[in-house]
């Protein structure tokens, strides 16, 4: 997916975003975050656009603000949305900017990480309605790639390195996407014959990363190499 793909789909996720927080009450707990409520969500997200937008627009680091919750949930998240879209419409994609994942130190990491940010954090919101979103695909393939390509280079920051003596091989059965993780410190994509292959849809594997809900993968091969490493934290 290219910046300008990101930024449509951001702009739709942000919208269906807002509508779901005015679906609801403040105080519900959000069952994949712990200890968590609606409330909590929904400024952190919001949070997270206005610390993002600030980085886009002076392509350095920020410290992100305290935000406390607003009276109007949804009004403010929404104004929150705007300010990030509005910053990532007026940036060049290829100019220099702080990140924190394993990739070119440029701005489309932002354009893809918000995508992203904001796609998990809607499965989050409707979990509290105990709802069911569908994301496109193409999406949930690109955050399954963003989990590989760019936070698993990192991911000493914040966890050890995931477990992996073989090859392991993840492939979205909707899209045909597949990713190949090879041992390392941290493992990091790469190429060789599979120990154990891990299958289901590009959204189902998204989740499994992001340590989500109760997905039940199709493994084949080496089964207790594939648990050990998808039972990792893998991401921030």
């Amino acid at each position: 997916m290219t910046p300008e793909d990101h930024v449509t789909y951001l702009r739709a996720l942000t919208t269906q975003f807002a509508e779901a927080v005015r679906a609801g009450e403040a105080g519900e707990p959000v069952p994949d975050c712990a200890g968590w409520t609606r409330a909590d969500l929904v400024t952190h997200l919001g949070g997270i656009h206005r610390w993002a937008a600030e980085i886009v627009r002076t392509g350095e680091p920020q410290q992100p603000a305290d935000e406390p919750a607003p009276e109007d949930l949804a009004a403010w998240y929404a104004e929150s949305a705007a300010l990030l879209l509005a910053e990532l419409e007026a940036a060049d994609p290829a100019d220099r900017c702080w990140h924190f994942g394993g990739t070119p130190k440029t701005k489309a990491f932002w354009f893809r990480r918000q995508t992203h940010e904001t796609a998990v954090h809607l499965l989050d919101l409707h979990g509290c309605a105990g709802t069911t979103l569908v994301l496109d695909p193409l999406v949930a393939a690109d955050g399954v790639d963003e989990v590989f390509s760019a936070m698993l280079p990192r991911i000493t920051r914040w966890h050890a390195a995931p477990p992996l003596a073989a090859p392991l091989t993840l492939r979205a059965t909707d899209t045909g996407h597949e990713w190949t993780v090879v041992p390392g410190e941290p493992p990091a994509l790469g190429e060789g014959e599979p120990a154990a292959t891990v299958e289901a849809s590009a959204q189902e594997l998204l989740t499994l990363l992001w340590k989500r809900g109760a997905v039940e993968p199709r493994i084949t091969g080496d089964e207790e190499l594939a648990r050990g490493f998808l039972k990792a934290p893998l991401t921030p």
